[in-house]
């Protein structure tokens, strides 16, 4: 059996893919989180803590500052990559070094995923910016 492709299939067939690419570049979108976020971390200790810190993006650098009552102040690296978020710091408590890693999906004003706090468990966090 032969099959015969005509002109306007073809250029129909043509259309298709370049739909399909831009559906595609548009999940594909950059997400800016810069700016000031307070976020809502629950511990598998069944504490709850809110925490802030301050995001600055540089296509998919980010950099900032973090903040919270339990585990203090400290200098934030990651990533982001179209949703896929992660950022850590490292911090010192009572002499026990401990590195922190949040990693989850975000939007421009919302985010959430997991927080790992090395040997002292995991937990999940929410985020709003402010």
């Amino acid at each position: 059996m032969r099959f015969w492709i005509n002109r306007t299939s073809t250029a129909n067939l043509a259309l298709m893919i370049l739909l399909a690419g831009g559906v595609m570049l548009k999940a594909q979108e950059k997400i800016d989180v810069s700016g000031n976020w307070v976020l809502e971390v629950m511990t598998q200790a069944g504490g709850t803590t809110m925490p802030t810190v301050s995001i600055k993006q540089d296509g998919e650098k980010l950099t900032g500052h973090y903040s919270s009552q339990s585990l203090g102040e400290a200098n934030v690296t990651g990533t982001i990559k179209g949703r896929q978020i992660e950022f850590a710091f490292n911090v010192e408590i009572q002499g026990f070094a401990l590195h922190v890693i949040y990693s989850g999906t975000a939007t421009p004003n919302m985010m959430s995923g997991k927080i790992s706090l090395g040997e002292l468990g995991d937990g999940t966090f929410t985020g709003k910016k402010q």
